[in-house]
């Protein structure tokens, strides 16, 4: 990958993810609440939505560029000698070592934030000074375990969708697809995704939220979707399907989208600047 191509990666990626994270933070806010182990109104209800607004505002663009330089510089590896009809599987590879690297970044940010969403009267500070007292470094990773098993299947679907869809379309009208077509790929693509992966979605919210020494804190996936399903069972495992695929669902247009755009005018400048 060269030089301009990894800046164009990196500042695309960490522009489409402040975009989509602060847009649609009311909705992840009661996504949240309504998968927390206290019920939704006692987690606040619709009071607060913007409760750990902070920690999204900081995580978004690292995350969001690190997933996409990786993802991007997976594909041009794997592609390398690679027959064509292997593309989808170089997708899913490439998707998943890229939500391995991020969330890295993103399961700290997730914890403080989410902590932050069903505890409106602290303050996203307070909550991370309350972490770091009590667990330590090792509680802002607590679920990243569970926040990997969640993002590799829900990546596995959504990218190699996203790109069928935009090869499909660029092939049906002759040309390569408009950036709001690219947003509109990545709008079903990621609904698809994010239905099916709402389980583990919730598990990894249970995991987050759970007090400091009990089973579900552990990072227990497996335990924890048993102890959802054996309690409330599948509507607690949907708990929060509608507002999550709405999200991802308007969050992958924008997502998406404004990476294409933004890619295609970095771009475009490169070659000019370099003139």
């Amino acid at each position: 990958m060269e030089r301009r191509d990894f800046l164009v990666s990196l500042t695309a990626g960490g522009i489409a993810g402040m975009c989509v994270d602060l847009v649609l933070f009311p909705l992840d806010t009661i996504k949240t609440r309504l998968q927390s182990p206290q019920g939704f109104y006692k987690a606040g209800g619709f009071h607060g939505i913007y409760a750990g607004v902070p920690s999204t505002a900081i995580g978004s663009f690292p995350n969001a560029a690190a997933f996409f330089v990786t993802y991007e510089y997976g594909k041009l590896l794997l592609n390398s000698g690679s027959s064509s009809y292997l593309s989808p599987l170089t997708h899913m590879a490439a998707a998943s070592v890229g939500e391995v690297v991020a969330c890295l970044i993103r399961v700290p940010s997730e914890v403080v934030k989410q902590r932050a969403q069903v505890s409106p009267l602290f303050t996203t500070y307070q909550v991370l000074a309350n972490t770091l007292r009590q667990e330590g470094i090792q509680g802002l990773y607590r679920g990243y375990k569970s926040t990997v098993f969640r993002e590799i299947p829900f990546s596995v679907v959504q990218f190699p969708l996203w790109e069928f869809l935009k090869d499909l379309w660029s092939w049906k009208q002759g040309h390569v697809v408009a950036s709001w077509q690219s947003a509109v790929c990545g709008a079903f693509a990621g609904a698809c995704a994010a239905v099916v992966t709402t389980p583990l979605d919730v598990a990894k919210t249970r995991i987050m939220l759970a007090k400091t020494g009990s089973s579900t804190a552990s990072g227990n996936v497996l335990f924890a979707l048993h102890s959802i399903w054996r309690t409330q069972g599948m509507a607690g495992l949907f708990a929060g399907v509608i507002p999550r695929t709405t999200a991802i669902s308007v969050g992958g247009f924008i997502f998406l989208g404004a990476y294409d755009k933004a890619s295609k005018v970095l771009l475009q400048l490169g070659p000019q600047r370099a003139s």
